[in-house]
């Protein structure tokens, strides 16, 4: 990640294309924050959802994949591990205060695989880190649960590829179980029913397929499993604060103006997810 520099902390901007990171870790901790379009990072105990003007933290060492789909334009800090204080050991999707944003965007002048530290970049980023272990204790509800379990494992497989119609009678059935066992071990395992993995599933993937902009709100309610636009659109609102209509604008394209519009001609470090 460093390519060779030594400065304790860093930044580095991804553009706008398709990417599927690969299963990876790194020896330093990573804040990603979207500036547009969606990003989805996997662990071994968790799927993330990054939407629009939120964040995802990374911490050193975790195993994780990263995709980030064609309209993704996203700001990484990273960051040596003595500058965090309190980082914790898994993933987390947090809301960051405009500070830390405003803070991110400045940090671009100083990208991470530069040779070495000066003071000033050595005060930022230290603060900058105290900053982002606040806003740790402040985490999303955006990411699914997954399990070694058997049988869990199998129920999700088949209730992700299958979400426009996957009902626990047919979930049952594909992994060779009765209901009342599914509903069971669900509950079990993950510490939530199948019902509600399931709503929480479909909103999600949702708030992905709505930053396509090939997609209409129909056809995206449609897709994961919704009875009707307004059932959807209810849902939607409640899990998200907000119409799909309001999330797809700020999701489908990057701003026209402000702090980090003209970015994509500079000289940029690829991205590492």
């Amino acid at each position: 990640m460093r390519r060779g520099g030594h400065a304790l902390a860093g930044s580095y901007l991804h553009d706008g294309t398709a990417l599927v990171t690969g299963w990876h870790s790194h020896s330093m901790h990573q804040i990603e924050y979207a500036v547009a379009g969606v990003v989805e990072v996997e662990t071994e105990s968790a799927h993330y959802l990054l939407p629009p003007q939120q964040a995802a933290w990374i911490p050193a060492g975790l195993e994780h994949q990263a995709t980030l789909n064609p309209a993704a334009r996203t700001i990484s800090v990273v960051f040596d591990p003595g500058l965090v204080p309190r980082p914790g050991d898994r993933a987390r999707i947090i809301a960051v205060p405009p500070l830390i944003r405003e803070m991110m965007i400045y940090a671009l002048r100083w990208p991470i695989a530069r040779a070495g530290d000066d003071p000033v970049a050595q005060g930022f980023f230290r603060t900058l880190g105290h900053l982002v272990a606040e806003a740790l204790d402040h985490e999303a509800p955006l990411s699914l649960p997954t399990t070694s379990d058997p049988v869990v494992a199998a129920a999700i497989a088949y209730t992700q590829t299958h979400l426009d119609s996957a009902s626990v009678g047919a979930v049952s059935r594909a992994v060779g179980v009765s209901e009342r066992t599914l509903r069971r071990q669900f509950q079990a395992t993950l510490g939530m029913s199948w019902r509600h993995y399931v709503l929480q599933a479909r909103l999600l993937r949702s708030m992905a397929l709505l930053a396509n902009p090939d997609l209409s709100v129909l056809e995206v309610s449609t897709a994961v499993g919704f009875e009707n636009p307004s059932a959807f659109a209810r849902a939607f609102a409640q899990h998200c604060g907000e119409k799909p209509s309001s999330y797809r604008r700020r999701a489908g394209a990057p701003p026209a103006d402000g702090p980090v519009a003209g970015l994509g001609t500079a000289p940029l470090a690829p991205a590492r997810g």
